[in-house]
């Protein structure tokens, strides 16, 4: 009788410490959730952003096509310059 009171201990005391791990990981996935949401939400902030550029210099170059063809031009040139192959 008095070994199955300790195994009654033990076992009580093993559960108590599987539902503190438990509570430790629902708590850990509930920050990791929230990081992952942040970094969503700056994701879809940086893909906003890089659309509003891609508009922005679509409507420069139908105003300014000239000064478009030699940004263009130049840019290509540095490019070209910097990345020769020999």
């Amino acid at each position: 009788m008095a070994e199955q009171g300790s195994s009654n201990r033990i076992q009580e005391h093993g559960n108590s410490g599987t539902q503190q791990r438990g509570n430790q990981h629902r708590q850990q996935g509930g920050q990791l959730s929230k990081m992952a949401q942040g970094e969503s939400d700056q994701m879809q902030q940086m893909g906003e952003m890089g659309s509003d550029m891609i508009n922005y210099l679509t409507e420069y170059t139908k105003q300014n096509p000239g000064y478009a063809a030699l940004w263009c031009l130049g840019i290509g040139f540095v490019l070209g310059w910097k990345l020769k192959p020999w």
